[in-house]
């Protein structure tokens, strides 16, 4: 089984292709496998990894929280790409994964070719903070206490999930077989190390201001929480571009994989043959922009 190790941990990848590389990291409760679509997909003009998280088998599963954070799974990436001999990608994330991207590209921005983002949001209002802390909380102790069967209940009628089930139940059933066979221990350690830990993006708009890395923003239009960091996103990145994809919820990625495939597709077509261009400055209007603070 191929490895690469970052920090002292061992991180299990796959890859298929060859060209340009594109770097996919999962959301909280998928895993590399979230990206078979998009593997099959592009793996034929490019050079695809997916790769699993520190605390996600067949990953390694550090015991303790503090080897959890955020700036460690963004390092984590950069590790990854290193150890792999890739040193630009394009990066995608979902959800968690997206958060990891968009530090990637703040952290590493000469390393990033393009970042795509898909449902990024959970704990991104400040002023929602003490709520998204205390569900954070209690979601970890399910974990402890009861493992991933009780951890799992709630996601089967979670607002931005239930889209999945309604259009493709074959796709959520496989969700759940997925999510059954990663590690309570790696999942509560990730709920209190990196998700609990992170700072809100909604309080990053002068640093995402001076991200000059084509970034390109995916949202399904019933993912509530995501919806309003995509606007910030757009509103606050000139090198952002916004897409909404109608009647779909949080993994847009896996519930609607053509649509996502195309206009991710379109995106880095644009970044390769060099005819992206950041957004127009004439085209903002004060009055509806994020403040810079």
């Amino acid at each position: 089984m191929p490895y690469a190790e970052s920090k002292g941990v061992q991180l299990y990848y796959e890859e298929s292709g060859q060209g340009m590389p594109i770097v996919f990291v999962h959301e909280f409760s998928g895993d590399f496998r979230s990206w078979e679509a998009q593997m099959r997909h592009f793996s034929r003009r490019y050079r695809c990894v997916a790769f699993n998280a520190r605390g996600y088998p067949p990953s390694e599963v550090p015991a303790a929280a503090a080897q959890y954070s955020h700036t460690l799974a963004t390092d984590d990436i950069a590790n990854l790409m290193r150890r792999l001999g890739i040193g630009r990608a394009h990066v995608i994330g979902c959800s968690m994964g997206a958060y990891s991207t968009l530090q990637f590209g703040l952290r590493y921005p000469r390393r990033a070719l393009s970042l795509t983002v898909v449902g990024a949001g959970a704990g991104s209002n400040p002023a929602r903070r003490a709520e998204f802390l205390k569900a954070s909380a209690a979601t970890a102790r399910r974990f402890d206490e009861g493992g991933l069967a009780a951890a799992m209940k709630p996601y089967r009628t979670a607002s931005n999930r239930i889209q999945l089930e309604n259009k493709d139940p074959r796709a959520f059933r496989e969700f759940f077989v997925r999510f059954a066979g990663h590690s309570a221990l790696g999942h509560a350690n990730t709920i209190r190390g990196v998700q609990m830990r992170r700072p809100p993006l909604q309080g990053m708009a002068r640093r995402f201001a001076q991200l000059k890395v084509p970034l390109l923003v995916v949202v399904g239009d019933e993912d509530e929480s995501s919806l309003a960091t995509g606007l910030f996103l757009k509103r606050a990145c000139p090198a952002a571009r916004l897409a909404i994809a109608p009647a779909t919820g949080h993994v847009v990625n896996v519930e609607e994989p053509e649509l996502f495939n195309r206009i991710t597709a379109d995106f880095l077509n644009l970044v390769d043959s060099g005819r992206w261009r950041p957004r127009d400055p004439r085209s903002y209007n004060p009055s509806t922009m994020a403040r810079k603070a």
